[in-house]
């Protein structure tokens, strides 16, 4: 039965100021978040809400709420716009690029050109909580040049400009000690990312940051007011040289540090990583080491605490000729007599005839017997990372893949990063690198998910800088992407690396099952149009608002957008069907339903709207279902009207058009 048009029913339009259209708003997420905890905080004022700050006092203590200059912390100029930047919602869009992806339809890794401070902005609906490790290389404050646009009024224009795709100019940012900005700018730069960062992160997720001298301790005090100095899990010390430097003037640097911290330290019960082969041969380099429950080492018995007595500790225990050792154990009594009746307690001679207590620590965790499978033991990691792969290696793992040397300049090693995902991120981890540079970060995730069949997922965000033959330190890059045929920028080396990484692992072992694809987007304006009068030829600006879609974009590109700004994974999978002669799109099993056709008459509304709503009861959605429609599509108001009432009547209450 058709739905007459005089049911007052209407079509909710997304317009570019529309909150859909926007990334997440973080102030209003953050006031949210404070009402729950605290509503006497809030006040209602013209225009919105405010903190009422003598509230706040009564409610804490009068001592612990300043607003004083002086206090301890970490302080610079352009500090508060840096923390206002952070809060600023972002207008742009992710533009999905198939033809660059690798296994588009399967794959759940992505790969997005773009300013990361954007990006960042913009992945906060999709993906905020979901990430459990974040590795970052920032550029490192040597006191030379570093892409950094001053300008913050419009940061989309920044990068278009930035990036080469418009007129214009951005100043880029020489920071010289001579300039006065020697730290500042890089400060700038970093805080407003480590913000909306650790907004992405579970509860348990960890972020792991590389630097060097020049800026370890700001970026130590920057992340403890970030995340909170007490989620500081460790300061790593990584030895990135094997030698050399005998041309340094005061000392040959042998180190970089990685900084680690938790969201929440308190969600991290410790840090585990697997064994190394060394340390499992520690265990079986003898029989002796080896008993019914399976390879073991051993360890004394005494405890070595002569400065911390304990009465418990200290018993007689007898030994195979009768003789009595007396001393203070590790155990208690009781534990001690378990132990030995189960055989993980040997009381031997050593070389001098001296009787030793020792207890055994197995290589496996189970002590169940028989076929199956053990759980094998982890360890601690240490703080020092000696013994992982160096710098040398990770320029030659560029080399091997791309056959050409330099392309980029100290890419950091694959087991470096393999290392920390070890003890950081467990099998169906998400990871997220903002700095990618040449995607050592999306490589070691293939080749750890190689290893060991995990189903780790990477999200990988590199600004698509233009690359210079003229400079003699990018001049083996643009001439590497010129030999490629792609443009000249560090974007297309870090994605020409994973194609040629998956390609090699494939290659070398076909039956493997894993993902080495991704999906390519890269940052742009919205593809909804802003309402931009040209006070001169207002004529004209009414006709061209008339498409409410700005020109040369994809459905594609919209649908996108849709996901990114409803919260909904990029990787998500799509269906499309056709429906009463329209094409009709279904996004993660029902969640949304898109039809963008360019034209819906009043004689078709209720064969479309009978067919999705057919659909929708055959996907079955997870969640509540949004319908999305082209708003110039429909004749007029009246198909308008009854397309929506159609699909309220079967419980499909969320339509909006663009």
């Amino acid at each position: 039965m058709k739905i007459e048009a005089i049911m007052e029913k209407n079509m909710q339009k997304i317009e570019a100021s529309s909150p859909e259209a926007k990334s997440a708003d973080i102030v209003a997420r953050n006031i949210a978040q404070l009402r729950a905890l605290f509503p006497e905080l809030i006040s209602e004022i013209t225009g919105g809400v405010a903190i009422n700050v003598e509230v706040l006092k009564a409610l804490v203590d009068d001592k612990t709420v300043t607003d004083a200059d002086e206090k301890y912390g970490l302080n610079w100029h352009g500090k508060r716009r840096a923390r206002q930047l952070a809060l600023t919602p972002s207008t742009g869009t992710l533009r999905p690029c198939k033809d660059e992806s690798v296994d588009w339809e399967t794959t759940q890794n992505l790969i997005i050109e773009g300013d990361n401070l954007e990006v960042l902005k913009l992945l906060q609906k999709s993906y905020a909580g979901k990430v459990k490790l974040i590795y970052i290389d920032p550029p490192y404050n040597t006191g030379n040049d570093f892409v950094y646009p001053d300008n913050f009024q419009d940061n989309i224009k920044n990068y278009l400009e930035l990036t080469g795709q418009v007129e214009g100019k951005v100043k880029i940012s020489s920071n010289t000690e001579a300039s006065g900005r020697f730290h500042t700018d890089w400060l700038n730069m970093l805080y407003p990312r480590l913000k909306l960062a650790r907004n992405l992160l579970r509860e348990d997720g960890v972020l792991f940051v590389s630097i060097d001298d020049n800026e370890v301790a700001n970026l130590r005090k920057l992340c403890d007011e970030i995340f909170g100095e007490e989620n500081l899990l460790q300061e790593l010390v990584w030895k990135r040289h094997a030698g050399g430097g005998n041309d340094a003037k005061y000392f040959a640097t042998d180190h970089e540090y990685i900084l680690a911290y938790a969201k929440s330290k308190v969600n991290i019960d410790c840090l585990r990583m697997p064994l190394s082969e060394q340390d499992k041969k520690d265990y079986i380099f003898k029989d002796k080491h080896l008993d019914n429950l399976g390879p073991f080492k051993t360890k004394s018995f005494s405890r070595m605490r002569p400065d911390d007595p304990r009465p418990t500790l200290t018993y007689a225990i007898k030994a195979p000729d009768g003789s009595i050792l007396t001393d203070t154990w590790k155990w208690e009594q009781a534990r001690f007599l378990e132990a030995l009746a189960n055989e993980k307690v040997q009381i031997r001679r050593d070389r001098n005839g001296k009787w030793q207590v020792e207890y055994k620590i197995y290589l496996y965790s189970s002590d169940e017997k028989g076929d199956q499978e053990k759980e094998e033991k982890t360890k601690v990691p240490r703080s020092l990372l000696l013994d992982v792969e160096r710098n040398s290696e990770g320029k030659r793992q560029l080399r091997d893949l791309f056959g050409v040397d330099n392309v980029f300049s100290n890419p950091k090693p694959i087991g470096l990063i393999r290392h920390l995902l070890s003890f950081g991120a467990s099998h169906d981890s998400l990871i997220l690198d903002f700095f990618a540079g040449s995607g050592t970060t999306a490589h070691s995730v293939l080749a750890e998910n190689a290893s060991d069949g995990g189903k780790r997922k990477y999200i990988l965000v590199q600004l698509p800088e233009p690359l210079d033959s003229a400079n003699k330190d990018q001049k083996n890059a643009a001439e590497f992407c010129e030999k490629i045929g792609k443009p000249h920028k560090i974007s297309e080396l870090t994605k020409e690396r994973l194609r040629r990484a998956g390609k090699k692992m494939r290659d070398e072992n076909p039956t493997i099952a894993g993902d080495v694809g991704f999906r390519a987007f890269t940052l742009d304006t919205s593809n909804i149009r802003a309402w931009n009068p040209d006070h001169e030829n207002l004529e004209k600006t009414l006709i061209d608002h008339i498409e409410h879609i700005n020109p040369g974009r994809s459905e594609a590109d919209i649908v996108y957008e849709l996901l990114l700004k409803l919260g909904i994974d990029l990787c998500v999978p799509f269906e499309a069907r056709q429906v009463a002669g329209k094409t009709v799109g279904a996004v993660g099993g029902g969640v949304l339903l898109i039809c963008l056709a360019e034209s819906i008459n009043r004689d078709e509304v209720e064969t479309l709207a009978q067919g999705i709503v057919a659909w929708h009861k055959e996907l079955v959605p997870a969640g509540d279902t949004t319908c999305i429609f082209r708003d110039n599509a429909f004749a007029d108001d009246v198909a308008k009207t009854n397309l929506v009432a159609i699909l309220e009547q079967y419980g499909l209450m969320n339509v909006r058009s663009v």
